[in-house]
C-alpha cells in the first residue's frame, strides 16, 4: 500500500484513522508528536483517533522507557500498533498433505502445523484432516478460534472468486467442491480461496525470489504444472480464475501425454502419482538409461510449457517451485530455450521458499484483506 498522508483536520475520522494507524504500523512505537509529524494531522486530530483506535483495541499505550523516570519532566507518551489484536491464517490443501501458518495482524507467522493425507481422501476426510490441524495449531498457541480475523486457503484447481473449485482434477471429489463455503462453516470470519500456483507467487513476491520484481512467473513445477503470474505486482487470475493453467497445454495438438512421457516402458505409467514419478528420478539418478530419457523428455516439455507463458506475458522474473524445483538441470535448459524466443529473455530463479510457498502465499492473501479493511476510506473492501 502507498504512503497514506492528510493534513486537514475537517478529514473524515475514518480517514484520519486509517492514516495514523498505518503510521504505527509502520514503526515499532511513536509518539503523538511523532505521529503528527508523519501524517500531517494536527496534534489534537491525532489525539482523538489514538483514543479511538486504543478504544478499539487495535493501538495501546506503552511503558515509559527504562530510565526515563530520572529525567526532568514527565516522558512522551509512546503508542503502538498492536499486531496481536487479531490472527490469521494460511491453509494448504494439497493432495499429499495439509498445513496451516498462523499469524497476527503483522503477518509474523507465530506457529505451523501439517499433516499428511491420503491422495486418495474424499473431500470430507481431506477437509477434516485440515480441521484437525488447524485445531491443534491454535491449541499450541494458545489462540482463541474467535480472535482470526481473515483465513486464506490454496489448493490445486481452478478457483472461483466465491472460493467454489470450478475444476479439480489433482484431489478425488474437488471439481464443483464449494470449499469457501465448506470452510466458512469452520470460521467466523471472511475465508479467501485460491489457485495454489497463484498463492506460491504472491508469497514469492512477498518473501522469497520475487522480492522486488512485480513482473512475475511463478511455476509449481509438478505431475500437472500450474503457473501464478503477478502483472505490475497484482496477481492476474484472468476471466474465469483459469490463467496459468500450463498443464493443459499437452492437450493443443500434443499426442504425447504425461503418462508417456514419464514411462520406462513401452506402456504408460500407471498411476501416475508422485511416488510413481519419484521413482523414475531416482532410477535416472542411478544411471538407467530409460529413465534418464524420461526425466529428459519431462524438462524439455516444461521448458516449453514455461516458455509459452513468458511469450504471452513477458515477465522479468520466472520463478521454478514445486517438487520439479529439485530436478538437476531444470534451470540451464529453460534459459536455453528463453533466449531464443524472447526478445529480452526474464531472470529465472529457484523459489527460496520451497513447500512453505503456497500456505505462505495463502497467508498473505488473509492479511490482504485484513489490510483493506484496516486501512479502508470508504467502509468498503474489494477482493484483491
Amino acid at each position: 500500500m502507498g504512503r497514506l498522508t492528510g493534513g486537514d483536520p475537517s478529514l473524515l475520522r475514518r480517514i484520519n484513522s486509517a492514516v495514523v494507524l498505518h503510521a504505527l504500523r509502520s514503526t515499532d512505537c511513536a509518539t503523538l508528536t511523532e505521529i503528527t509529524r508523519v501524517t500531517g494531522l494536527s496534534r489534537p486530530t491525532v489525539e482523538g483517533v489514538v483514543d479511538g483506535l486504543i478504544e478499539a483495541g487495535l493501538v495501546v499505550e506503552t511503558a515509559a522507557e527504562e530510565g526515563s523516570a530520572r529525567r526532568q519532566g514527565r516522558p512522551a507518551r509512546r503508542f503502538r500498533f498492536r499486531a496481536e489484536a487479531g490472527h490469521l491464517l494460511g491453509l494448504e490443501i494439497g493432495p499429499h498433505r495439509v498445513s496451516a501458518l498462523l499469524a497476527d495482524l503483522d503477518g509474523t507467522v507465530l506457529g505451523v502445523q501439517a499433516k499428511d493425507v491420503d491422495e486418495n481422501a474424499s473431500a470430507d476426510e481431506r477437509l477434516e484432516r485440515l480441521r484437525g490441524a488447524v485445531a491443534e495449531l491454535l491449541r499450541r498457541a494458545g489462540v482463541a478460534r474467535g480472535s482470526l480475523r481473515a483465513v486464506g486457503a490454496a489448493t490445486p484447481g481452478i478457483v472461483e472468486a466465491d472460493g467454489t473449485v470450478r475444476l479439480g482434477t489433482a484431489l478425488p471429489g474437488w471439481t464443483g467442491l464449494r470449499l469457501g463455503e465448506r470452510l466458512g462453516r469452520s470460521f467466523k470470519c471472511p475465508v479467501l480461496v485460491e489457485n495454489d500456483a497463484n498463492a506460491a507467487a504472491v508469497a514469492e513476491h512477498w518473501q522469497g525470489a520475487a522480492i522486488g520484481s512485480d513482473d512475475v512467473v511463478f511455476v509449481l513445477a509438478g505431475l500437472s504444472p500450474g503457473a501464478g503470474a503477478l502483472i505490475g505486482g497484482r496477481l492476474h487470475r484472468g476471466f474465469g480464475g483459469a490463467a496459468g493453467e500450463i498443464g493443459a497445454l499437452h492437450l493443443l495438438g500434443r499426442e504425447v501425454t504425461p503418462e508417456t512421457l514419464l514411462s520406462t516402458t513401452d506402456e504408460p505409467l500407471h498411476p501416475l502419482d508422485e511416488q510413481a514419478v519419484a521413482k523414475v528420478f531416482a532410477q535416472a539418478r542411478d544411471g538407467d538409461r530409460r529413465a534418464r530419457a524420461a526425466v529428459d523428455r519431462f524438462i524439455r516439455r516444461l521448458v516449453h510449457d514455461v516458455a509459452a507463458l513468458v511469450l504471452a506475458l513477458d515477465p522479468e522474473l520466472v520463478v521454478i517451485g514445486g517438487w520439479a524445483a529439485g530436478l538437476d538441470g531444470v534451470l540451464e535448459p529453460l534459459r536455453r530455450e528463453l533466449s531464443r524466443y524472447c526478445l529480452r529473455p526474464p531472470r529465472v530463479a529457484l523459489s527460496l521458499l520451497g513447500e512453505a510457498a503456497v500456505p505462505t502465499g495463502a497467508l498473505r492473501l488473509a492479511l490482504d484483506h485484513v489490510e483493506e479493511q484496516l486501512f479502508a476510506v470508504e467502509g468498503t473492501t474489494a477482493r484483491r
